[in-house]
């Protein structure tokens, strides 16, 4: 990717906020009842998610603060999308059947709160002391992934539950790990955090 990043004319930050846009536009989609739009919204904002890294990357040009904003994003991107999905669900626009006796509405309420959390229990981790904690499996890639392609597949309820689900375990692990890294710092080398 790194020949394509070089080309790019935009900045970093630029192309951040391009996907924090395309986002927020994913998540009216779903509440408007669009699932498949929003879908590709996903995906299409996964292109700007990738790019901003490697452009900082291939032009020498990673800042702080750069960082900082991208992080932010993210957040509200994840904020938004399931805060349409709910709204979608709620005003009966979108149809997410319950799951195990759970209204879909709520499991995306789950959902955003895993996802929330996850970022944040590695963010609180490594200010303690942990390096690079980024043990488990619901990164915000897969997470993305899983809504994208359920939107699109017309199975967006039971996306919404294996990401609440699996973003708890995320964050499970990542609490025992940082758990076993800060209670005996000596037993753990840099490259195994």
């Amino acid at each position: 990717m790194t020949p394509l990043a070089r080309k790019v004319p935009l900045s970093p930050n630029t192309l951040t906020l391009l996907g924090f846009a395309v986002s927020v536009v994913a998540g009216a989609a779903f509440a408007l009842g669009r699932p498949f739009e929003g879908g590709l919204l996903i995906l299409f904002s996964g292109v700007f998610d990738m790019l901003d890294g490697g452009v900082a990357r291939a032009k020498g040009i990673i800042t702080p603060f750069g960082g900082v904003l991208d992080s932010v994003c993210d957040r509200y991107s994840d904020g938004l999308m399931f805060l349409g999905i709910i709204a979608g669900a709620v005003n009966g626009k979108l149809a997410l059947p319950p799951i195990l006796g759970i209204e879909g509405w709520l499991w995306a309420g789950f959902a955003l709160i895993g996802s929330f959390l996850v970022s944040y229990t590695r963010a609180r981790a490594e200010s303690a002391g942990c390096r690079k904690l980024s043990v488990g499996i619901a990164e915000r890639t897969e997470r993305m992934l899983i809504l994208a392609f359920g939107a699109l597949a017309g199975l967006l309820g039971g996306a919404i539950a294996l990401i609440a689900v699996i973003s708890h375990i995320t964050i499970v692990q990542r609490v025992l790990r940082a758990k076993s890294i800060l209670s005996n710092p000596s037993e753990h080398d840099s490259t195994d955090q």
